[in-house]
């Protein structure tokens, strides 16, 4: 696994600088993350037990700033041969890393060299799909994977006479509008992440297409299909919805959560990682984690949901030791062990099967009711190629252009074909410059 032919110049700076390493010394891993407070006290945490473990090797973790300032650095330092041999890219970055020529080293690929005994079939399906290719090869490990769920105030749901969460949207509706009619709760539900939950995640709980080409999976030449399907009605019923209480538009990030904190609105749909901030947060009120609503007008049996969160890409311009090094860090990172503790701490998915198991073995979701949905919700179906998850150029952009739209909906300024139609074709605008650039 000869790699060090990007290393040229950073080999004669060194030489000039009179540097050199100990043929004794531990190899350094540089990993650039995204993880800050106490995710990233977290992250030291793992790094530091992995080199505890063994002598060959250092994992040095760096926090970077968001997902997207991250990703931007590490281009940048790829481009000025000073890239960390690990960075952990948010999954709307994956189609930019795999269109990222000669700048990764695919995953598969790394573990088969470097000896590993490295099953993919032991991780979580759903998960991995997002960040393998067509035909199953891994190009980036998962690391931190989310899916939304829907947080349920039990303290109101009881004083409006409602007993149980309904699985259908249909049903949901019903049960929202005994609530606001009650005085129970001024709002029904609200939602984070509106374009995530309400757009990209519909549409594979529904199992219907995001976009062409197996939602890009397919091609670079996929374009943007929300404006035409039964999206375009879920969204109408959330506008019909915000006319009479039973939702209210809470803003394009997580700023709707404090409208669930606070007892104002009786249901949350949050990131599954979102888990220890309500628990913190949602103070005098019990609570429920319960799966995301599915319309029954549309879908007999629901599909899976797709994820959120982050993997960790290898990149190119390392010595073949850096590479084993990194080889065997993502061997002790998805141990079961490993992987039970991350998932138990954060709130985020196992990534493997056994790290699930393992938690159950531990009494962890007895102990934790509402920390299991997440993953039956995940694993409960095999994915489609509609919910597989999305491959699409220019995703963060894109994902800002449909958020803008949906506050104008919301905010009664478009209507809402009109608003889906126009974030559609800027859109497709935008997947047509990424096609362009790496076709």
């Amino acid at each position: 696994m000869l790699r060090i032919h990007h290393l040229g110049a950073l080999t004669l700076g060194m030489a000039a600088a009179g540097l050199s390493l100990s043929a004794h010394s531990a190899t350094e891993i540089a990993w650039w993350h995204a993880m800050g407070g106490e995710l990233g006290n977290k992250v030291n945490e793992i790094a530091a037990n992995f080199n505890e473990s063994q002598d060959e090797y250092v994992v040095k973790p760096s926090f970077r700033g968001n997902y997207s300032e991250t990703m931007t650095s590490a281009i940048a330092a790829f481009r000025a041969n000073e890239a960390p041999a690990i960075v952990q890219i948010y999954e709307v970055g994956t189609a930019t890393m795999m269109n990222a020529k000669g700048a990764i080293v695919p995953v598969h690929e790394l573990m088969a060299e470097s000896d590993q005994d490295f099953n993919p079939d032991a991780f979580l399906s759903a998960v991995t799909g997002y960040y393998t290719t067509s035909d199953g090869k891994m190009l980036s490990m998962p690391f931190n994977s989310s899916t939304p769920v829907v947080y349920v105030n039990r303290d109101i749901m009881a004083e409006a006479g409602v007993e149980e969460m309904p699985a259908t949207w249909e049903g949901l509706g019903e049960a929202l509008g005994t609530i606001v009619e009650s005085g129970a709760a001024e709002c029904g539900m609200t939602t984070t992440w509106p374009s995530w939950i309400q757009l990209e995640n519909f549409s594979a709980r529904h199992d219907i297409p995001f976009a062409t080409e197996q939602n890009g999976f397919g091609g670079l030449d996929a374009r943007l299909k929300i404006n035409e399907t039964a999206a375009v009605d879920h969204i109408q019923r959330l506008a019909n919805w915000q006319e009479d209480g039973r939702f209210a538009y809470g803003g394009r990030f997580d700023e709707a959560a404090p409208s669930f904190y606070t007892g104002r609105c009786a249901m949350l749909m949050a990131s599954s990682a979102s888990l220890a901030g309500v628990r913190s947060n949602a103070e005098g009120f019990e609570f429920s984690v319960e799966p995301l609503p599915y319309s029954s007008e549309v879908i007999e049996t629901p599909q899976n949901s797709i994820i959120g969160g982050a993997s960790l890409w290898v990149l190119e311009g390392h010595s073949d030791k850096v590479y084993q090094g990194v080889a065997e860090f993502f061997d002790y990172l998805s141990s079961a062990e490993v992987q039970a503790d991350w998932h138990q701490f954060s709130g985020y998915l196992p990534i493997t099967q056994a790290a699930y198991d393992l938690g159950k073995e531990q009494g962890f979701y007895e102990a934790n009711p509402g920390s299991a949905v997440a993953i039956e919700q995940m694993t409960g179906v095999t994915p489609t190629e509609n919910s597989k998850g999305l491959r699409l150029g220019n995703m963060p952009q894109i994902r800002a252009t449909i958020e803008e739209q949906l506050e104008k909906i919301f905010n009664g300024d478009v209507g809402v074909q009109e608003g889906l139609d126009e974030a559609v074709r800027r859109s497709n605008e935008l997947l047509k410059r990424f096609q362009q650039a790496n076709g």
